[in-house]
């Protein structure tokens, strides 16, 4: 059965899907993360059951990355995608908290021909665990903020949130 709920967040209100789990902390893998305005995003399907209750771990390890807390997240994740998807997702995981990488090195981390990287940047795209998963932290070659399913704006206030980036003061 698939469940869902809402947690508040500085970036707007996050739609969480999951489904039951007896092996995940909290009892809830999570298949979906997401923004209001995400390009792609989850919408509520018939048959999906709100429980906030299931949640609770997810929200708490969300509130506290948003404190400043949390670097990283220990949650289930619902396996989900292509292989290649999945192989790309994993990489994700391994980019530490305040840090980016570029597509090119991610690219060259997994073995990837340079002709295969629009592959992967389609890949990082697709991730359905955005914040948690975070394919926030992969930028352009040059510097510059590609995109991301929630918006560039969000991508750049998660890197200031984690010091990856500086605020640009105007």
């Amino acid at each position: 059965m698939t469940l869902y709920s809402t947690a508040g967040s500085p970036l707007g209100d996050l739609l969480l899907v999951g489904e039951k789990s007896a092996t995940a902390r909290g009892g809830i893998a999570l298949a979906s993360l997401s923004m209001q305005g995400r390009k792609n995003a989850a919408a509520v399907q018939d048959g999906w059951q709100r429980d906030e209750q299931a949640f609770t771990e997810v929200t708490r390890q969300l509130r506290a990355y948003f404190a400043g807390g949390a670097r990283v997240f220990d949650l289930e994740f619902v396996p989900g995608g292509s292989a290649f998807q999945q192989r790309v997702w994993e990489a994700l995981d391994d980019i530490p908290y305040g840090t980016t990488t570029t597509y090119g090195r991610l690219s060259d981390q997994l073995g990837i021909e340079r002709a295969e990287i629009r592959a992967v940047g389609a890949a990082v795209g697709a991730n359905p665990l955005l914040l948690v998963r975070p394919c926030h932290r992969v930028i352009g070659a040059d510097g510059t903020m590609r995109g991301y399913a929630g918006g560039v704006g969000r991508k750049q206030d998660l890197l200031i949130h984690e010091g990856a980036l500086q605020p640009v003061l105007i």
